[in-house]
């Protein structure tokens, strides 16, 4: 028999996979834990109750089929959230329905055209008052904030030039007819450049979009690209090759080469990826031409005219590797990057070196792939993105040692964390109290898988989070976290857009000030908690209409009303590390636990309450005083082999584990 005092000084490591229970060797072992669930951990190492969330709005029918949420940023002042469901888009602005969308009496603003087809795979860029929404199937759109938080917007976009491409080419060479009239002699004015070209007949006849966009080749050499028809016997062409010279060019010796078309159609299929960067918006992947990207010209971000091929021309170019790489995502960061079904891509820049039609080329560097719909995130310098497959969590990050992009699993020791997951989101820290956090939502559970990192201190801590229901979708907002949930209240499924607040300690909750009761229509029959001026009431049932939750005595300075959730901190299995080897093979039993809280309000540890009140007059009619210090619970019964400690609650009120140390009684 040997007693043995173990300590874990903090919880970094996060929630570990348990197929890394034989792993005591990594140094992660020591700060990871078997179970971190609503928890979130601090970059100081300590595991806090995850924030609870307020009710805000509940959703139309149609979020059963499709929901996605966009974040907006207008200005410094003005930021919202936009919730899309088919056909329909709400818009939320400080955690608040915004009401009477254009003065129409609806909450809601009409887009028809994102159906629940299109919204699990759209694809979005913003930039000042506009945004881009694209997908496969989809013309390009358009939805713009007008004059207020009311005014909205959604449009096709028009595009002064798009690019055409050809499909299937024919030609007519020589002395052949064209449209009825046998070829004729050109004139060019000019060899390079614009070259308008005079035939010696009226031989264009047909109509504009005949010629436009369409080629002219010219032997021995020269290849123009007919940029207007001025009439029936004069084009205007840009020069792709120069001509030889201006002299007249015989009916032998020029050809006009047709089939090309608009490159984005509803036959040819629209973009599915957009971005900006450094001046033009790019445009990534379609049906028939899925590894191709499109540059818009500098500053004309509707205009994709190649022109004469100068420096702020648009640009063009298809990723040819052996390999099938349909473009799911781009990102601009320090070079631009791209994101496909097959690797991931970017193209290579100099210093101080823009993009230009005569420089752009793309550079394949990993080769995992993109999981389609889930869109990449950037985070501290790397780039994150699911994997194709959906079973890792991977970050594509550029190293100056081997002058190239690489890519690491960041989820590989929690990659049971990673459900099918569906929509993926980045809330950067603001305060020193916490790292950035990222949200990922599991399809086949309804949890979120929640990282906490801090790359500076190698903080990369995983926890999940659930709630009495499914979390759908999850967006940011700056930095407020909104998230769809789907819930059963009252025996029907109902969605409801909810926002994280780190002042709640339960979910789809009501928060108010002094009152005596407050209404919960949207929790219908369910039973909730209650906690007024910091002390947790019985639970109630919400009654039928008018919904109202009276409390045992007014609340003079706080409440709250909302859905339970139970935080859980479960320790590895504990493995001391001593020169007389491991006692995996032995019996184990704590006997003792001091655990080290912040601020701290209720605790149970192995099953047991941790008290927390002293006697004294009144006691019973104030609330928990925080407590901050080392909660010890001696007498703890059982033999096993784990030897494991669980830190949990069983009401809803503060609580920060900042570490634990405990005794530990082994034998044969």
């Amino acid at each position: 028999m040997s007693r043995i005092i173990q300590i874990q000084n903090d919880f970094t490591a996060g929630e570990l996979d348990p197929k890394l229970r034989a792993r005591t060797d990594l140094q992660q072992y020591n700060s990871g834990l078997t179970t971190a669930r609503n928890v979130t951990i601090q970059p100081q190492g300590g595991a806090k109750r995850r924030p609870g969330t307020k009710f805000i709005h509940q959703l139309d029918s149609g979020a059963a089929n499709a929901v996605r949420m966009v974040p907006f940023e207008f200005s410094v002042n003005d930021s919202y959230m936009l919730v899309f469901t088919p056909g329909k888009m709400y818009v939320y602005k400080d955690g608040a329905l915004v009401t009477n969308i254009n003065s129409s009496g609806n909450n809601f603003l009409t887009v028809s055209s994102l159906t629940a087809s299109i919204l699990p795979e759209m694809n979005w860029i913003q930039s000042a008052d506009t945004l881009i929404v694209v997908h496969g199937s989809l013309p390009p759109t358009k939805i713009v904030r007008g004059a207020n938080d009311s005014s909205w917007t959604a449009s096709t976009i028009s595009f002064d030039f798009a690019p055409y491409f050809a499909f299937s080419i024919s030609t007519q060479a020589g002395s052949s007819p064209f449209n009825g009239v046998s070829y004729s002699t050109l004139t060019p004015n000019a060899a390079s450049g614009n070259v308008r070209l005079v035939a010696n007949g009226n031989i264009f006849t047909g109509a504009a979009s005949n010629y436009v966009n369409q080629y002219i080749n010219v032997t021995p050499f020269g290849r123009l690209r007919i940029v207007r028809k001025v009439s029936t016997s004069t084009l205007l062409a840009f020069a792709e090759v120069p001509l030889f010279d201006t002299e007249a060019i015989t009916p032998a010796n020029w050809e006009l080469e047709t089939g090309y078309e608009l490159t984005w159609s509803s036959t040819r299929g629209y973009p599915k990826a957009v971005t900006f960067h450094e001046g033009r918006l790019y445009f990534g992947g379609t049906a028939t031409r899925p590894s191709t990207i499109f540059g818009s010209r500098v500053g004309d971000f509707f205009n994709f005219d190649p022109g004469e091929a100068l420096d702020d021309a648009a640009v063009e170019a298809t990723m040819d590797t052996g390999t099938f790489n349909a473009i799911i995502d781009m990102y601009s960061s320090t070079h631009l990057q791209i994101f496909t079904s097959g690797g991931e891509f970017y193209v290579p820049q100099g210093f101080d070196e823009p993009i230009t039609p005569t420089n752009l080329i793309v550079k394949a560097q990993t080769h995992f792939g993109s999981k389609p719909g889930i869109r990449v995130q950037n985070l501290d310098g790397s780039t994150l993105f699911i994997q194709r497959q959906g079973k890792a969590l991977q970050e594509f990050i550029y190293s100056d040692a081997v002058q190239a992009y690489t890519s690491a699993k960041i989820s590989l020791l929690s990659s049971h964390l990673l459900k099918s997951p569906e929509e993926m989101a980045v809330r950067r820290s603001t305060s020193t109290d916490e790292g950035d956090r990222l949200l990922i939502v599991n399809g086949t559970d309804g949890s979120i898988a929640c990282y906490t990192v801090l790359r500076s201190q190698q903080v990369i801590a995983p926890s999940e989070w659930t709630t009495d229901g499914e979390f759908i979708n999850v967006g940011v907002d700056v930095n407020e976290i909104y998230v769809v949930v789907k819930r059963s209240v009252n025996g029907s499924t109902v969605y409801y857009t909810e926002i994280f607040d780190s002042t709640a300690l339960l979910d789809s909750s009501k928060v108010g000030t002094s009152a005596s009761s407050t209404t919960m229509d949207h929790l219908q029959a369910a039973t909730v908690k209650i906690v007024r001026d910091g002390i947790v009431e019985p639970d109630q049932t919400v009654p039928a209409s008018p919904f109202t939750i009276t409390f045992a005595t007014a609340a003079s300075s706080t409440f709250q009303v909302g859905l339970n959730f139970t935080p859980e901190v479960k320790t590895l299995p504990v493995e001391p590390r001593l020169a007389s080897g491991s006692l995996k093979g032995f019996k184990k039993r704590i006997f003792e636990v001091n655990a080290e809280l912040f601020e701290t309000q209720a605790l149970t540890i192995n099953g047991k309450e941790v008290s927390f009140r002293n006697f004294g007059a009144s006691v019973l009619d104030d609330d928990v005083d925080e407590f901050t210090g080392i909660k010890t619970l001696h007498g703890i019964l059982g033999y096993t082999f784990d030897g494991q400690i669980t830190i949990g609650q069983t009401v809803p009120l503060k609580m920060t584990l900042l570490g634990i140390d405990y005794k530990v009684s082994a034998g044969q």
